[in-house]
């Protein structure tokens, strides 16, 4: 059983998703009670990705995540440094591109992509602000960036309820449908550990990115942010 622990180390990051990989889809349409589909197609809306446009799509796991974009024509490259989740997505779709990668030293060449996407895996990264300049870093000028993230729900007794479900709910219900249930509670723990809309928004603009916004989701458990690199 592998459980990472908050400061993040790569290796145990990478250990733990490595195991939930063959149940991880399965586990999160549970536990969000089936909105982690709705948060998807939002993210999708939100990097609207055209034919012939390159997509990065960070943290990308088996790729579920990748297929909207795929489906427009798009170029998606799912990438992500659990060499567990890789293997499981190529076995799924053969034809993607899978590349493993880290988010802090991503292995593409300056001004690649037209968007670059991560969707509930930015909270998982050791250093937040060198993955934000990497992103950065490997979007062609006037292209974008659209993070999808667990956050802070905005209406006070609303937040109370959800951290309660985080902490107590959570947990036995990962044990009945994961194989690594200690994962969750890392899961659980880095979600309200992480900071608020406009924290992360302030981050994305210290990493060079403009025009900064972000949209909540489901009362504010998730948050769109998305910002542009300056043409």
């Amino acid at each position: 059983m592998t459980r990472a622990s908050l400061n993040k180390q790569p290796h145990e990051v990478a250990s733990m998703f490595d195991d939930v990989a063959e149940r991880y889809d399965l586990t999160n349409d549970v536990l969000s009670l089936g909105q982690d589909r709705r948060w998807r197609r939002e993210v999708a809306k939100a990097v609207d990705a055209r034919p012939a446009q390159k997509v990065l799509d960070l943290a990308a796991g088996t790729a579920t995540s990748s297929l909207p974009f795929a489906r427009t024509g798009a170029y998606v490259v799912p990438c992500d440094f659990s060499t567990g989740m890789l293997q499981v997505g190529k076995r799924r779709h053969a034809w993607l591109p899978f590349t493993a990668g880290d988010a802090t030293r991503l292995p593409f060449k300056d001004d690649t992509f037209d968007a670059v996407t991560i969707s509930f895996g930015l909270r998982n990264v050791q250093d937040t602000d060198a993955a934000l300049r990497e992103m950065y870093r490997v979007t062609r000028p006037g292209g974008r960036v659209v993070i999808c993230e667990f956050s802070h729900p905005t209406w006070a007794p609303f937040r109370t309820v959800y951290t309660e479900y985080l902490m107590r709910a959570l947990p036995p219900a990962a044990r009945a449908v994961s194989s690594n249930p200690d994962a969750y509670v890392y899961l659980a723990e880095s979600i309200r550990a992480w900071p608020d809309q406009p924290a992360l928004a302030g981050r994305l603009r210290g990493a060079g990115w403009s025009k900064v916004a972000w949209r909540n989701l489901t009362g504010g458990v998730v948050a769109l942010h998305r910002g542009f690199k300056e043409a």
